[in-house]
């Protein structure tokens, strides 16, 4: 690996959710789903790089691919599993999942894990849905992945938010009663405040030394770290939209030219991997959570 482990010997997790830049929930209102046939494709370009960054850090990370981008990019997937990276589901439309309802949700996540279980030969075993949009209201959705053959999710932020959040959901991986396994998003306890780091918009703006205390303090407690970037986090390049309000378009471009160096950087002081390795390790009681 391109680090060593800090405490205990704690498998971080790397995550890369895989849209491509007009997809994001941020740009929604502007850009319509039915529009994203006229935007070209930048996301392979992107991960290609992602991919170069894993390879020179000995890094294995979990890509959680966009079944929409999986049927017009197989090539994209196949490359993955090919570099020895897990393929795990980010859904089909990029709809948050209380947009969906019940069973429009149940037919993405469906045919998300058949398309990319077709193009690896393996089994899809983890989701994560878009926006951190499995909430207090909508629950009903581990019931569903568990129905559907998925073994763990990752979409439970355990913090305050005006959109996603649940701030009294546990911070370890741990196993809900329908037998699915969570991967929560990492947060930096404050006294009684829980902030979020170590992914997105908070991976770009917060100070590394930040970055770095929380992951190391997460460690010490015997938690792995759950880093989560985007493709085009890697592409300062990308175009403006229109019709986005400014601080919106700040928030998601701030930071981008740097992203690349902060994460191999991370990759090369501590220990990372995937998400089932993490899951793997609480399973048979090592550090990372609690097994049951």
């Amino acid at each position: 690996m391109g680090g060593s482990s800090f405490e205990k010997g704690v498998n971080n997790i790397i995550s890369i959710d895989v849209e491509d830049w007009f997809q994001v929930e941020n740009f929604a209102g502007a850009i319509a789903g039915d529009r994203w046939e006229s935007y070209p494709l930048r996301v392979e370009r992107s991960v290609e790089t992602v991919l170069e960054i894993l390879e020179r850090t000995g890094s294995r990370a979990t890509f959680f691919v966009l079944g929409w981008l999986a049927e017009r990019t197989p090539g994209m997937v196949k490359e993955i599993r090919a570099a020895g990276h897990e393929v795990a589901s980010h859904g089909w439309s990029h709809a948050p999942v209380w947009r969906l309802g019940r069973e429009a949700f149940r037919g993405e996540v469906a045919r998300s894990r058949a398309l990319l279980e077709d193009l690896t030969g393996e089994r899809v075993r983890g989701y994560r849905a878009p926006t951190f949009s499995v909430t207090r209201k909508t629950l009903w959705a581990l019931d569903v992945l568990a129905e559907e053959g998925y073994v763990y999710d990752s979409s439970i932020f355990p913090v305050w938010h005006d959109v996603y959040g649940m701030p009294e959901a546990p911070l370890q991986i741990h196993r809900r009663e329908q037998g699915l396994w969570e991967i929560p998003l990492s947060v930096l306890e404050v006294g009684k405040m829980r902030l979020p780091v170590a992914g997105g918009g908070y991976f770009r703006l917060y100070p590394l030394a930040l970055t770095r205390m929380a992951i190391e303090r997460m460690n010490r407690a015997g938690r792995p770290a759950v880093i989560y970037l985007h493709p085009w986090e890697f592409d300062p390049g990308q175009p403006k939209p229109r019709g986005v309000g400014w601080a919106k378009l700040w928030r998601h471009r701030v930071g981008l030219a740097g992203t690349a160096g902060r994460l191999e950087a991370m990759l090369r002081r501590y220990r990372f991997g995937t998400a089932w390795e993490a899951v793997a390790e609480v399973r048979e009681g090592r550090p990372g959570g609690e097994g049951r």
